[in-house]
């Protein structure tokens, strides 16, 4: 589901050693709110989250999202995805306030028969997107919204050169940041190395849901067979949402935080972090990096 467009054009003035030298566009990336709602048989619909996102993709997003949280379990439940109001991109210049909202308002309809337990969803709903929460509680709650261990702790393997490959393969395929250099991405990677499907958000858990959430809709989790690779540093939350999706080997480009290592080392994940300058660090899963 495309929407508008990621990128933003305004005018800047360059200054270099103290003297300004020229006055020239420069493009940014855009950033706007998005609501998702859960739409009900009845008609009935439910605000669940707010999130500053890159408008593009929205429903994958959406869809990543509520699967990632252990609202949704199979595309079939999902009726159809749309945005309320007027769809972002074709809106008019004298647009009023009221439907500008309803632009970056994502309406995901379930169909009948399904139950959302809310209380859950109000109980383990993360509201940070850089930091996610921390403590013991978080991979408990982790391992009662349905995360499982990884069923297969020996495989798949992959090669030292491979994992040194993976950052400028995801660099090659960025372009919003090529443009912008404002933006995060994740991207999947077949047990070859060959570059699977990628997505660049302001946030780093929305680029991540956007990729869980392709792959939601076209029914292909779990993802035991790719590797995911982020573009910044490896938190709580990324790996959560890797776990959920079934993903073996995650590999960050910075670094993780104590709370990720101690997840992906629970649920028997893969996570190397600081892949940079030809070397990286193994921290968890140790048996699948040759």
């Amino acid at each position: 589901m495309k929407s508008a467009s990621a990128l933003s054009q305004i005018a800047v003035r360059r200054v270099v050693a103290g003297a300004v030298t020229e006055d020239s566009p420069d493009v940014l990336a855009v950033e706007e709110p998005l609501e998702i709602r859960i739409g009900f048989p009845d008609s009935t619909h439910r605000a669940i989250s707010i999130t500053m996102r890159t408008p593009g993709d929205d429903g994958e997003l959406a869809a990543g999202f509520l699967f990632t949280e252990g609202i949704l379990t199979s595309p079939d439940q999902i009726k159809q995805i749309r945005h309320c109001g007027l769809k972002i991109g074709k809106v008019a210049s004298t647009l009023d306030r009221a439907a500008a909202l309803n632009s970056n308002t994502i309406r995901v309809d379930l169909t009948d028969g399904v139950d959302v337990d809310f209380k859950r969803l109000e109980r383990h709903f993360y509201t940070s997107s850089s930091c996610g929460v921390c403590g013991k509680s978080s991979i408990d709650a982790l391992r009662n919204s349905g995360a499982k261990k990884l069923a297969d702790l020996d495989n798949p393997k992959i090669n030292s050169e491979l994992i040194n490959a993976l950052p400028e393969r995801l660099r090659a395929s960025q372009d919003v940041f090529d443009q912008t250099g404002g933006l995060h991405a994740s991207a999947l990677f077949t047990i070859d190395g060959d570059l699977d499907v990628v997505h660049e958000d302001v946030g780093r858990h929305n680029a991540l849901d956007k990729v869980i959430g392709a792959k939601f809709l076209e029914n292909k989790l779990p993802l035991s067979d790719k590797i995911l690779l982020v573009s910044g540093r490896a938190s709580f939350e990324l790996v959560q949402k890797a776990l959920m999706a079934g993903i073996p080997i995650m590999v960050a480009v910075g670094a993780p935080s104590s709370l990720a290592v101690e997840l992906a080392n629970e649920f028997g994940m893969s996570l190397v972090g600081f892949v940079r300058d030809g070397s990286f660090n193994v921290y968890t899963g140790k048996v699948r990096i040759s």
